[in-house]
Parts: structure tokens; C-alpha cells; sequence
């Protein structure tokens, strides 16, 4: 059977010709988390100087999904393949953000 333009349009493409490679922005954003929380572990407490574990959880899923994606790596089951995506990252660092605006960032304060 010949196939024809269309139907190969709606085939799926098979995992291993998913587009791959190095993806600069979420990489730039695993690394830059990597770095600061490394460098600043304040940036992670509350108000009081406790540890804010919410926050940590958070801001380290969104650096590990960072370094996953940002080196090219597309898991093939589609929970892990969102959950290790660029917007995945990205959505882990706008809660983050709206966590820490009612108080401020308190590790940038008492520095």
C-alpha cells in the first residue's frame, strides 16, 4: 500500500526522531540554579531563617528538570517527558516566585 502525503502527515514520529540535542535555555536555567543554590542556600529559608522545605523542593525540580531537558534527554513515557520539559521548569520557577511574594525573598534581606 503507497502511502500518501497525508497520511503520512498524521502518522506519529517514532521516539527516536523526536527533535533532541542540547536545549541552551533550560540548561542556562538548571545551571544558574545549580550555581546560586549552591553558592546562596539562604535564598531557601522563610521569614524566621527555617528552612523553607516547600520552596527547596521547588526551586531543586525545577534545576533538575533544567539540567535533564537542557541536555537533550526526552524520556519516552509522556509523565516523564512533561515532567523533564522546559515548561515544566519554567512553571516550577513561577510558583516558586509567586511562593515567595507575599514575604519578599527572605535570604536576599538578612543576607
Amino acid at each position: 500500500m503507497m502511502s500518501t502525503p497525508d497520511t503520512l502527515a498524521r502518522t506519529p514520529a517514532p521516539a527516536a526522531q523526536v527533535r533532541s540535542g542540547l536545549q541552551w535555555p533550560t540548561l542556562l536555567v538548571g545551571m544558574a540554579l545549580m550555581v546560586i543554590l549552591t553558592v546562596y542556600p539562604p535564598l531557601l529559608t522563610d521569614a524566621s531563617g527555617q528552612a523553607d522545605h516547600t520552596l527547596a523542593s521547588v526551586m531543586l525540580f525545577a534545576m533538575c528538570a533544567g539540567l535533564v531537558r537542557g541536555v537533550g534527554f526526552i524520556p519516552q513515557w509522556w509523565v516523564w517527558r512533561w515532567l523533564f520539559s522546559g515548561r515544566a521548569c519554567l512553571a516550577a520557577l513561577a510558583w516558586a516566585v509567586w511562593h515567595v511574594l507575599p514575604s519578599g525573598w527572605p535570604g536576599l534581606l538578612t543576607g
